[in-house]
């Protein structure tokens, strides 16, 4: 059974003294669990969405990263306040154009 779409939440943890940083560090893994918890409660997580851990997706600097497949695009800058409206754009098949990244962040470090 393939779901519509998967969410790929960066977990990727590097040393507090790492220039890039990590979307660890920014609280990904609260935002995965979140993410996980909203489509379970919406009945979304059979056929609508799956959440799933990353390693880094070369987002550093926009994190935390949520990729979004099969539409190929990035959520940055996430934060566990926005977890009802990534879902509410799951549901109407939209996006939350004020987390996409644009081809101007400079994510890719």
């Amino acid at each position: 059974m393939q779901r519509q779409r998967y969410l790929f939440v960066c977990i990727n943890r590097r040393p507090d003294d790492n220039p890039k940083g990590c979307c660890a560090a920014k609280g990904s893994e609260e935002v995965y669990k979140a993410l996980k918890a909203e489509l379970a409660a919406r009945g979304l997580a059979k056929l609508g969405a799956r959440v799933c851990t990353s390693s880094c997706l070369d987002q550093c600097a926009t994190g935390v990263t949520v990729l979004v497949e099969p539409d190929h695009f990035f959520y940055g800058r996430v934060a566990l306040a926005d977890v009802p409206e990534i879902v509410d754009a799951i549901v109407s098949g939209q996006r939350c154009r004020t987390l996409v990244l644009s081809p101007d962040d400079s994510g890719q470090t």
